[in-house]
């Protein structure tokens, strides 16, 4: 091996071929193509949601209710605060699974009850069960977009 470094001089350098394109596709094809897209897409009905199932009317509803009931300590409802870890739609019968911002949260004794009641209110469920669990812990990253922006965290 030769630690020598060899050096060329030029003058000029050739500039690099241009890139050419054999088969352009005219304007006018393309927004046909993206027009018939749209169509089929447009067209498509979406499939039925059962009334349980997320997206049923009955599951939206219970949401609903839930988005009604707000902490007491912190300006947003407990849906959008992440508090609701899960709600099952079973025929009338309803579930939800929920945790509170802590153990020592000054409604950890009446909000599990006014879940139940609110949710028990809704058109169409006939009971309603809460399910109060500490695993796993609630954090800020539960929360929604739109509870971080209320709280100006975003």
């Amino acid at each position: 091996m030769s630690d020598e470094i060899r050096i060329e001089e030029v003058d000029s350098v050739p500039p690099p071929p241009k890139a050419r394109v054999a088969d352009v596709e005219a304007p006018a094809e393309k927004l046909e193509r993206k027009k018939d897209y749209l169509e089929g897409f447009l067209a498509q009905k979406p499939a039925e949601v059962v009334a349980g199932e997320p997206g049923g009317d009955l599951h939206d509803q219970v949401v609903a209710a839930l988005k009604d009931i707000f902490d007491p300590e912190i300006p947003v409802n407990i849906y959008d605060l992440g508090l609701i870890y899960n709600v099952e739609v079973n025929g009338g019968h309803v579930n939800v699974t929920m945790t509170l911002t802590t153990p020592h949260c000054p409604v950890a004794e009446s909000m599990p009850g006014e879940v139940e009641l609110r949710v028990g209110a809704v058109p169409g469920v006939g009971d309603c069960e809460v399910h109060l669990v500490w695993d796993p812990p609630w954090s800020p990253a539960n929360m929604t977009d739109e509870a971080r922006l209320e709280l100006g965290m975003l």
